[in-house]
């Protein structure tokens, strides 16, 4: 089950007034919700992708294992999958309609609604942390504050899987399925985001990049960062 907070978020990571790019986010993607999870019904996880979910979960199961946390799960396909790889996972999200979703597809798994850049979970609760295409909501000047608050809610030793879009330039969604709503998917370089892993103390295990898919509709080569919570020393 998932674990009762013992602890709070760090006050810096407690802001009084939520961020406009959080408001944003969670706006949009309650907007889409139903439109988003019909799209994506069925799909199948892409067989390279697969091979990074499947190498993490055993990262994960040879450190020891442990609760893992699907961070900005969405509608829970990525959770879903974990849990079918033999790991102890849940999912949270800003959006409620997301997570309404996620519940009413996964009904055997836990969902619970939070932000990344406050999670309320207790230091070193986590053997491992997913953020699966959902960091590219965060603006680039957001990233070391959100890297610092997953190596807090990281054991020792802990391992944080980020997949991402590789590139330079934005991608906006105007309306999409006809709503009046708008978001920024922001596309990083792997090279720059390992060194923002490296600043909050992570260390980078893995770099993965592989080109787009264009029958799956992709524009951009898609990143896969794998790294770990150095393990304390007594």
């Amino acid at each position: 089950m998932t674990p009762t907070p013992t602890n709070s978020p760090s006050p810096s990571n407690s802001p009084s007034a939520e961020a406009d790019f959080v408001t944003v986010t969670r706006t949009f993607y309650d907007a889409v919700a139903e439109d988003y999870a019909e799209m994506f019904a069925g799909e199948r996880t892409e067989p390279r992708d697969g091979a990074v979910l499947a190498g993490f979960a055993e990262l994960v199961t040879r450190a020891g294992g442990g609760q893992v946390a699907d961070l900005g799960c969405g509608p829970g396909r990525t959770t879903a999958h974990l849990a079918s790889l033999g790991l102890d996972v849940f999912g949270l999200d800003l959006s409620e309609s997301m997570l309404t979703i996620a519940r009413r597809e996964n009904p055997g798994l836990r969902f619970r609604q939070g932000s990344m850049l406050a999670l309320d979970l207790p230091d070193g609760t986590l053997a491992g942390a997913v953020s699966w295409y959902s960091s590219i909501h965060t603006p680039v000047d957001q990233l070391p504050s959100l890297f610092t608050e997953f190596g807090r809610v990281l054991a020792p030793g802990g391992h944080l899987l980020l997949a991402f879009q590789a590139g330079d330039r934005p991608l906006t969604l105007d309306r999409p399925f006809g709503h009046p709503v708008r978001l920024d998917f922001e596309r990083r370089r792997p090279e720059r985001v390992a060194e923002l892993l490296g600043a909050a103390g992570f260390a980078v295990r893995s770099r993965t990049v592989r080109e787009a898919d264009e029958e799956l509709g992709e524009s951009s080569a898609q990143a896969f960062l794998v790294a770990r919570k150095p393990v304390e020393l007594g």
